[in-house]
């Protein structure tokens, strides 16, 4: 937690007194506001508005409960209410305002809890009001600190990193290095990842290292080997003899646990140390934020200043939202707000619209690009989904039939294998995500198991391969990315030499950055 002004949690719980059990939207929440911004001693009519009228695209006009210019956006119900449907209409009016006027912050309240969503740094907090002292922080703004205080995402993929960090350490200490190394930990990650998501059944990852395997961790590498080659096998090829613990794991299938590897020997230390990662609660595990940490732990000084060298999701966020997301979200609210016959037929050409587009990173790294595109695309889709359903001549279709997207839109180049494989893995933890979203919408549980597609993840020289080969032009809606920058003098004699041949500088050779290639 960020430093913080010490008298602020006193105020914070006395107004959490004051306001326990109240919550009338319409009489109650002008003041509700006043005594929450005076907490940080700033007069909520200095700096915002209450009913602030908004012109809606289509739908005439629409009243901000709260509206601070450039700062904050307040949609507050009463006690009880569910905050899913103020949510949409808080984000429905961020779409309506200008750039100039768009909040950095959404907050979202019955009375009794909280919903913060830091539109800038892609970060959200839920909180009660009873518990509003211990989360005073996150409403730091209100103040004038503008500090990033929504963290815990970050904080928790840090600690996962770590722990897995600590585990590869061992296992490279005693001799277990390089390929096999990176292959056996993106497989941890997944199984870590599957046992607390809803993959596999759940703890089944845990108890069979904590309950299936003995305390000296001498036979833990071989009932993973086993553990592998059974993820890799439809259940009725698997042998009858088969542990029955073992047994009850899924198909995985994708190809991540079809290469055979080293059996690691694991001693009880080694053991305890994945133990503790079993332990960690992986639910709350961002893909998009995770590769990228999950990459630093084959490098310990890395892994030290992982926190301060850490580049958050906003950068590319603005980058995809200008290069197709803005437009894709103005083209679904043009659609649902149509009150012709036709409003069904518009929703469902933009989802096959989205199911047809193609992406390409050819730098991808653990890819982030592809992965937070792909989340957010995802994202769009239910919105749409969620509209089609609201049609009365809409027959129910089962919650697998519903999503036309798919990570095979996906294409990517990386230099380096590790992180190639991190990517794939994270793009099939996204797609869970989303999918396990979609459940929840539509209330059916939904999960694409055994995995039928994959992203085309090639591990390479963006610069020595044609990319026609691996996405034809043809079929490439966007190129995206975050390529090497690498200055002229900078460079390698390979990168000196690349650049002058991709560029056909002659023989004096010239000062072009590495990313001009």
């Amino acid at each position: 937690m960020p430093a913080m002004n010490m008298q602020l949690p006193p105020k914070a719980a006395a107004f959490a007194q004051k306001w326990r059990g109240k919550g009338y939207e319409k009489g109650e929440t002008q003041l509700f506001y006043r005594d929450l911004f005076e907490i940080f001693g700033v007069p909520v009519e200095r700096v915002a508005v209450f009913e602030h009228a908004v012109k809606r695209l289509g739908k005439g006009s629409g009243f901000i409960d709260l509206f601070w210019k450039g700062r904050l956006l307040v949609e507050q119900k009463s006690a009880g209410s569910n905050l899913a449907k103020a949510k949409e209409q808080a984000f429905e009016y961020c779409e309506d305002l200008s750039d100039a006027e768009h909040p950095r912050y959404v907050l979202l309240s019955d009375f009794q809890t909280f919903e913060l969503y830091d539109l800038r740094e892609n970060a959200e907090a839920k909180f009660t009001l009873a518990d509003l002292p211990a989360h005073i922080h996150k409403l730091a703004f209100i103040g004038g600190d503008d500090k990033p205080a929504l963290t815990e995402q970050e904080q928790v993929n840090i600690k996962a990193s770590e722990l897995v960090g600590d585990l590869h350490d061992a296992l490279q200490d005693v001799g277990y290095a390089g390929h096999d190394l990176e292959r056996l930990l993106v497989r941890i990650v997944f199984c870590l990842f599957a046992d607390d998501t809803g993959i596999f059944k759940r703890n089944a990852f845990q108890e069979l290292i904590q309950d299936g395997t003995a305390a000296d961790g001498s036979d833990v590498g071989t009932k993973l080997s086993i553990l592998f080659q059974a993820l890799n096998t439809p259940a009725e090829q698997r042998q009858s003899s088969l542990d029955a613990q073992l047994a009850e794991f899924p198909y995985i299938n994708g190809a991540l646990f079809q290469e055979g590897l080293r059996i690691p020997a694991f001693d009880a230390a080694m053991r305890e140390r994945l133990i503790k990662a079993c332990l960690f609660d992986w639910t709350a595990i961002s893909p998009a934020i995770f590769g990228s940490l999950f990459q630093s732990v084959m490098d310990k000084e890395a892994r030290r200043t992982t926190g301060a060298h850490y580049t958050t999701e906003p950068n590319i966020l603005k980058l995809i939202e200008s290069l197709f997301l803005k437009e894709l979200r103005m083209e679904f609210n043009r659609a649902k707000r149509l009150r012709s016959a036709n409003r069904a037929a518009k929703l469902k050409a933009l989802q096959q619209k989205l199911s047809e587009l193609a992406f390409f990173d050819p730098a991808c790294g653990c890819g982030n690009f592809l992965i937070i595109a792909y989340r957010e695309l995802r994202a769009l889709e239910i919105k749409i989904i969620r509209e089609l359903r609201k049609n009365p001549d809409q027959t129910v279709m089962d919650v697998a039939e519903l999503s036309m997207l798919n990570v095979d839109q996906f294409y990517g180049i990386e230099i380096s294998e590790f992180p190639a494989r991190i990517a794939e893995a994270a793009m099939w933890m996204m797609d869970h995500i989303m999918n396990k979203q979609m459940s929840e919408e539509f209330g059916e549980y939904y999960i694409r198991i055994p995995l039928q597609r994959s992203p085309t993840i090639i591990h390479g020289d963006a610069l020595e391969l044609n990319w026609a080969d691996i996405l034809p032009p043809e079929q490439c809606d966007y190129v995206m990315g975050n390529p090497p920058f690498v200055g002229a003098k900078m460079q390698s004699p390979t990168q000196r030499e690349q650049i002058k041949r991709i560029a056909d500088l002659g023989g004096t050779g010239g000062t072009l950055d590495y990313v001009a290639a």
